[in-house]
């Protein structure tokens, strides 16, 4: 019931998501900064991108680490797996229990993969999207999502999006979420126009709060 994209650029890693059911972002999105990014659908484990991010961080690369987890875990083929790497190598993985019209892509430094969709080519709209994108992480993902709904998304409508990035600084520094609603991709538009020109005050406040900028809302009289 879902389709996503995981992705790295310049060292930044991150995923963009939508379904059909809630909160979706809390469940499918798995991020590890300088390590890697791994999205867990399809009846979903979160268990298993843990496991994935686990097995990169301990050098495996992508495709060792998802057959390490396919191999090891019990009701695999009711899961669908995707996963980058530093090195922008990506695998995916598609249970045979996989729900509806499904499919996944890779293309270089992404990964992409859906299930009950309308066309099982989503998936490489999506990352030929996130290849031919310009501009930031958070960019290139969301017109990877946003390509992916324009191929037909899923067979129904949509409720629930999610778009976070992970980079050096040991949080997330985008976690964007739109989690019911019926126009969920498009308010994910307009959150990210909101908060993509903040974001690099908030990095700010967490490294180096003295030099931070205010905040500029009433009572903050700095």
């Amino acid at each position: 019931m879902t389709f996503s994209i995981a992705a790295h650029q310049g060292g930044r890693f991150g995923i963009a998501v939508s379904s059909s059911s809630p909160a979706v972002g809390a469940r499918v999105v798995h991020l590890r900064d300088r390590v890697g990014a791994a999205a867990a659908q399809n009846i979903t484990d979160p268990r298993l991108g843990t496991a994935l991010l686990d097995r990169l961080a301990a050098g495996a690369g992508p495709r060792e680490a998802l057959d390490a987890v396919v191999d090891g875990t019990p009701d695999i083929s009711y899961r669908q797996l995707t996963v980058v790497d530093a090195s922008g190598a990506a695998a995916t993985y598609s249970g045979a229990l996989t729900l509806g019209v499904h499919g996944e892509a890779t293309g270089p430094h992404c990964a992409a993969a859906g299930n009950m969709l309308a066309d099982s080519a989503v998936p490489a709209a999506m990352c030929e999207a996130f290849a031919s994108a310009g501009g930031e992480l958070e960019e290139r993902l969301f017109a990877a999502l946003a390509a992916g709904l324009a191929a037909g998304g899923e067979a129904g409508p949509v409720y629930s999006a999610g778009l976070s990035t992970v980079s050096a600084n040991g949080w997330r520094d985008t976690d964007l979420r739109v989690d019911w609603r019926e126009d969920p991709v498009e308010a994910l538009e307009r959150l990210l126009g909101v908060w993509l020109p903040q974001r690099d005050d908030y990095v700010q406040r967490g490294l180096h709060p003295a030099a931070s900028p205010g905040y500029g809302v009433p009572g903050d009289d700095r």
